[in-house]
């Protein structure tokens, strides 16, 4: 990026002389007065009056409030906010609505387009044989680099029996494929548990998918199941889940943590809120936590919560470090800007914006590992801790 930057400078340059060397031959075109309190209106003015093109205002608009929303990104290193046109916001509220089918898979923005957190079994973008580290570059032919995740998710979504072409970069190496996937009805279950034994004893195994509506009460459902087949222990797998509402975040936390506080927010708008531990959680038990560069936002909450609470081992690789909070503003004329409104801090008041949780047991699994490595440690762990207990 500092090279490509280094390039557009210069070229700015040369641009600008050259642009003064013509102004001095054609002379200065004396602009009416316009309203001295809005420059952004008296630009547009003036390019709708004197460009040599007949501008498209819609467009020039859009650019402005682009241009206002990268300034901000820039200046603050702030990721998340996004500027959303009236077509782009169509995409993002028909991706959130469920209204439509998809491929299969759940996803992390990445510079690039996006990044694979997870393929679902049995879907067409398993059968299509996308695996989790590769990267998403284009849709339809085209490119998603610096585009809403929102929106590019939007793109890949779509009736069931219709089909998409993917770009897709293989998180091993080697060159980009054009992949067309056929999308298909797709269920994202938020939870999912069995029990694995390791040296014969039972521990409870649970994928954590997704903070959505009401997977708190999935996830403790699935664990007390579990527990009567006999799970002396429990592995938590968040890997891949990027979160999702914050008030599942409480809730799900809340099914471990008795009492005290789960997460706090700053927002120069919203004020400082506190999240309290709601009760009644389960009997603490020999846990750990699975987590990886995929696990965000919410799920960076409830792994937190665990760790500092002393109720379970973060095991895996440093999660994403989202840190922050949005919220979808929709303007009069149409789009909207998701706009970063605060950040949020973990239980004990720390800000993981950047850095993410650390795990207290390091372990990776690479697309290249013949076995789930961090989930065999993980199991090991517990397995550890239950043969420990008194």
């Amino acid at each position: 990026m500092s090279a490509g930057d280094g390039r557009f400078r210069f070229g700015l340059v040369v641009g600008l002389v050259v642009a003064t060397a013509v102004a001095v031959i054609v002379g200065v075109i004396d602009i009416s007065p316009l309203d001295e309190d809005d420059p952004v209106d008296q630009a547009r003015e003036v390019i709708e009056d004197h460009y040599f093109h007949d501008p498209d205002v819609a467009q020039l608009d859009d650019a402005s409030i682009r241009g206002m929303v990268d300034e901000l990104r820039r200046r603050y290193d702030d990721k998340f906010s996004h500027y959303f046109s009236a077509k782009q916001l169509e995409s993002f509220e028909a991706a959130t609505s469920g209204r439509f089918s998809g491929v299969g898979l759940t996803v992390t923005e990445v510079p690039k387009g996006l990044r694979v957190a997870s393929v679902l079994p049995d879907t067409p973008a398993k059968h299509a044989g996308i695996e989790v580290g590769d990267l998403i570059t284009a849709v339809d032919g085209k490119s998603i680099a610096g585009v809403p995740s929102e929106v590019s998710t939007g793109r890949i979504k779509g009736p069931a029996g219709t089909e998409v072409e993917l770009r897709v970069e293989p998180a091993g190496g080697g060159g980009a494929r054009e992949i067309t996937v056929q999308r298909a009805d797709v269920r994202v279950p938020a939870v999912a548990g069995d029990l694995r034994r390791v040296s014969g004893t039972p521990v409870a195994y649970v994928r954590f998918a997704t903070f959505s509506e009401g997977a708190h009460g999935e996830l403790r459902d699935t664990i007390e199941r579990l527990e009567r087949r006999g799970g002396e222990g429990l592995v938590l797998d968040l890997r891949g889940n990027g979160g999702g509402l914050l008030n599942e975040a409480v809730l799900s936390a809340s099914v471990f943590v008795e009492d005290g506080n789960i997460v706090s927010t700053k927002s120069r708008t919203q004020g400082d809120r506190s999240y309290e531990a709601l009760g009644d959680a389960l009997e603490p038990r020999p846990m750990a936590v699975l987590v990886n560069r995929d696990t965000a936002s919410a799920a960076e909450i409830l792994a937190a919560a665990l760790e500092e609470y002393n109720l379970a081992t973060v095991v895996g690789t440093r999660t994403y470090g989202k840190g922050t909070f949005q919220q979808v503003l929709h303007l009069p004329a149409g789009g909207a800007l998701d706009l970063t409104e605060g950040e949020y801090l973990t239980a004990d008041g720390t800000s993981i914006l950047g850095t993410g949780v650390r795990p207290e047991v390091r372990v990776e699994t690479t697309p290249s590992s013949p076995r789930d490595v961090a989930l065999e440690r993980a199991l090991r762990v517990v397995e550890g801790e239950v043969d420990g207990a008194p």
